[in-house]
Order: C-alpha cells, then structure tokens, then sequence
C-alpha cells in the first residue's frame, strides 16, 4: 500500500508516508512543488486527509547558494497551502546532491480507508492523470525537449490527487493507488496480486499526455532507464506486447495519477462524483478472474 497506517482504536486511524527525491525540473521552486504534492498523494491514495507534512532536505552547500534552497521551500509550502496543511518543520543535511521531500501525516475514517487490494471481477478501471512524464523529464535530461513542450510534464506534476479525499468516502471504489515509480502496468500488477485478480487495458483508452509528443521522444531514444528495470520485475506476470506499448506503460511517473477500480453498477455515480471535481475521465480497462497473467492490454 501506499502508506503506513496506525489504528487509534476510535473508528479513524493516523496515515503516515515519506516520499523524496533528486531534481527532475530545472526550476527549484517547482521541484519544491513536485516533490511535495508528490509525497503528500501517498496520503490521498488511501483515502485519507493530509494534516501536516515535516521537510527532508539534503543539499550541497559548498556548491549550490542557500538561496536556492529557499526557493525549494518555498514550492514546498505553495503545495501544502493547496493541500490545507502547514509545513510545520524539517531537517536538513549537507549532501553531495541536493534532495527534498516531506514526511506527511493524515488521518482516514477506518470505513473510508482505501487500498490496492479489493478490486472484485467487473470493476471498471480509471486513471486520474494521463501518464507520460518520464519520457518527457529524461528529454529534458538529454537535451532534447522542445520548449513548447516545456511546461506538459511539469502541469501534470504539480496537481494534487486530491481527489482520494472524496474517493475514500464512496463506497462502491472497491481499490485505490496512486500511479508512480513502476508505471501504471507495475501498479495495476500490484492491485491485481493484492486483490487475486487480473485486468485487461484497453491501450486506446489509456490517458497519455500527448501520445504524437511521447511517440516523438520514444523515436528519439528518451526513455527512462526505470522503465526497463520495470519491465524486467514485473514483464513475466504481463502478457507480451508491442515494444512502444511497453516503454509507455512502463514509463516511471512521479507525481501520477490515482488507479482507482469501480463496482461496474456505480460506474455512472463515479463519473458524475469525478466530474464534480473537475475530471472527466473514461474507462480504460476492467478486472476479470485470476489468471496466469495479471495484466493483458488490448
């Protein structure tokens, strides 16, 4: 699961994440930003809401000026305004890399408390944010990201999954996760294994950034190193497909979405509560009976 989780004995329980990482933008206040909506979703993807969030910095002060580090923070502190939280502290420590992230801690109603498991056979499958943004920051890495393509990635990035606040309190969302480091076909593996199910993704109805912009780079050989070690963990528990298929299924997400599984009779009431919160989203795919494969894309 997305969190630790710690029973207070009255009907709710505490929610506790960590999350940080190296710059993956340029920009060090949006880096601030990403790396705390990202951490802060871990909290969201259980169904939980955030209450307060502690920084982890790591920073090269003999190399990069403290005052950059400042404008990490700040970006940390415009997202968990967003959120309705305080950044209430932190520690920092002279590293030869510059890191940051937060540690968070929320709160969940033990009957709103959502999981990767509990997918049941004909839950319909919704993702919350198109994926992409791996192939994208490794063209920014190499060089190779046009300007007017400067601005996708990091858009996507900085929106909260707040929206797992709401969809923990709807019942009929049998399983929640956020989409992250594996990529979406690593995730939907691990809802499938903790629920003893399989899946079937409907590759057309998968939400991309901008397919025609991640076709360009994957020709342009940007993909993410992540996204072969993801593919040699879990390819054996999928069934084959197409090389491009892969390389943007696998495609590492930081800041992702949330994969959400809907009892199919609730699949109008869910998109009627999404919409509600400025989604649109289609269905991509469906739960069906265990088999030796756990995903199968279509």
């Amino acid at each position: 699961d997305d969190a630790a989780v710690y029973d207070l004995g009255d009907g709710t329980a505490i929610v506790s994440t960590t999350d940080f990482f190296m710059p993956i933008v340029d920009d060090p206040e949006d880096f601030g930003r990403i790396a705390s909506v990202n951490a802060i979703s871990d909290i969201y993807a259980m169904g939980g809401t955030p209450l307060v969030a502690i920084a982890i910095l790591g920073w090269p002060i003999d190399k990069i000026p403290p005052e950059v580090a400042n404008k990490v923070i700040d970006g940390s502190r415009k997202a968990c305004a967003e959120a309705g939280i305080p950044l209430a502290g932190g520690h920092s420590i002279d590293s030869p890399e510059p890191i940051f992230g937060l540690a968070v801690t929320g709160r969940v109603d033990k009957n709103h408390l959502k999981q990767n498991g509990g997918a049941t056979v004909g839950c319909r499958l919704f993702l919350t944010k198109p994926i992409g943004v791996g192939i994208l920051s490794t063209a920014q890495k190499k060089g190779k990201l046009k300007p007017e393509h400067a601005n996708i990635a990091r858009d996507s990035m900085v929106q909260l999954n707040k929206a797992g606040e709401t969809f923990g309190r709807l019942p009929y969302i049998k399983a929640m996760t956020d989409v992250t480091g594996f990529g979406l076909l690593g995730h939907l593996t691990e809802m499938c294994e903790a629920s003893g199910v399989s899946a079937v993704v409907e590759f057309d109805k998968v939400p991309f950034l901008n397919l025609d912009i991640l076709n360009h780079y994957l020709d342009e050989k940007c993909i993410p190193g992540g996204t072969h070690r993801n593919w040699d963990s879990y390819g054996h528990k999928v069934a084959p497909l197409p090389g491009r298929q892969r390389f943007l299924l696998c495609d590492p997400q930081t800041s992702g979405g949330l994969l959400v599984a809907v009892e199919p009779q609730k699949e109008n009431d869910f998109r009627l509560e999404a919409n509600k919160l400025g989604l649109i989203l289609d269905q991509m795919g469906d739960i069906h009976e265990r088999k030796e494969k756990l995903v199968r894309v279509v």
